[in-house]
C-alpha cells in the first residue's frame, strides 16, 4: 500500500492488521481514511485520521499513524469520537 497524501508505504503492525480483519476494514477502506480522512495531529509525527466511509453501521473509522520513512499504522478503530 502507499499513500497518496503523505507520499509515503504504509506498513501495518501486526496489531493493525489484526483489528482490520476483526472488524472488517479493508485496505481500500484504510487507505482512503489515510489519504482523505480529517485528521488530527498530537505531534509532529503522530496523529490520527478519521472517515465516515458508507455502508457501516460502526463509523467513525480511526487510524493511529506514526509517520516515518513511511506511513505506519498503529492500530484500526472503530465507533471513534474525537476529542474536542
Amino acid at each position: 500500500m502507499h499513500s497518496t497524501r503523505f507520499n509515503r508505504p504504509v506498513i501495518l503492525t501486526r496489531h493493525a492488521a489484526l483489528r482490520m480483519q476483526e472488524r472488517q476494514i479493508t485496505e481500500a477502506h484504510l487507505l482512503a481514511v489515510i489519504d482523505t480522512g480529517e485528521t488530527r495531529f498530537k505531534d509532529a509525527a503522530h496523529l490520527w485520521a478519521f472517515k465516515h466511509l458508507d455502508g457501516r453501521s460502526d463509523n467513525l473509522i480511526c487510524a493511529v499513524l506514526v509517520l516515518e520513512n513511511a506511513v505506519i499504522v498503529k492500530t484500526v478503530m472503530h465507533t471513534f469520537t474525537p476529542e474536542a
